[in-house]
C-alpha cells in the first residue's frame, strides 16, 4: 500500500497520514539496527504502520501514538526473531558521506561486532536511548518493563560495550 492509497482512505481521517510521516522513517531505523536487515526492517516498519492504520481511530487518542507505533514494532521483532529461532546478525550498512571508504568499512565491522556482542534486550535499549534519544520511562514504556530495568540493562549494556573496546 502506497502513502498516496493511505490518504485517500478512511481509516486514515484524524492525522494518519501526518503520523506515517512523521514517525516512519525512525522506527524503519531503530528496527534496522535491531535486526541488521534493511529489507527485513522495512517489512517490520510497515507491519507496524499498517497495524496503527487499523487502529487508528482508538490510536490516534492514546496519550502516546508513536509509543504504541515503537511498541507494536519491537513486538513484530520479537514474535518474528522468536519464530526463527534465532537473533538475526547486525549488519551495519549506514553511509558516511565524505569518509575514507575504508574507514567506514571499518566503522561499520566494529559496530558489527560491539552490538552483536549485547543481548537482545540489551541492545533494544541501547537503540532506544542511545539511537532514538528517549529516556527510560519512554523506554521502558515501549518494551514493557519497568523504567529501573531499563536503566539496569543499559548500565549493563554499556559496560559490557566498554570493556569490549578496552575502556575504563
Amino acid at each position: 500500500m502506497k502513502l498516496s492509497d493511505l490518504a485517500s482512505s478512511p481509516e486514515t481521517d484524524g492525522g494518519f497520514v501526518a503520523f506515517f510521516t512523521g514517525h516512519y522513517q525512525e522506527v524503519s531505523k531503530a528496527l534496522f539496527l535491531l535486526t541488521g536487515d534493511p529489507g527485513e526492517a522495512e517489512e517490520l516498519a510497515q507491519e507496524a504502520m499498517a497495524r496503527v492504520c487499523e487502529r487508528w481511530d482508538r490510536v490516534r487518542s492514546m496519550e502516546s501514538p508513536g509509543g504504541y507505533l515503537y511498541r507494536t514494532a519491537l513486538n513484530l521483532h520479537r514474535t518474528g526473531a522468536r519464530r526463527r529461532g534465532r537473533t538475526a546478525a547486525l549488519r551495519f550498512t549506514d553511509s558516511h558521506p565524505g569518509a575514507d571508504p575504508a574507514q567506514v568499512v571499518e566503522d561499520r565491522s566494529e559496530v558489527l561486532r560491539l552490538l552483536g556482542s549485547l543481548s537482545v534486550p540489551q541492545r533494544q535499549v541501547v537503540v532506544l536511548v542511545e539511537w532514538l534519544g528517549l529516556d527510560s520511562v519512554e523506554a521502558a514504556s515501549l518494551l514493557g518493563i519497568k523504567a529501573a530495568s531499563v536503566r539496569t540493562r543499559l548500565h549493563r549494556a554499556r559496560t559490557a560495550l566498554h570493556a569490549a573496546i578496552g575502556e575504563d
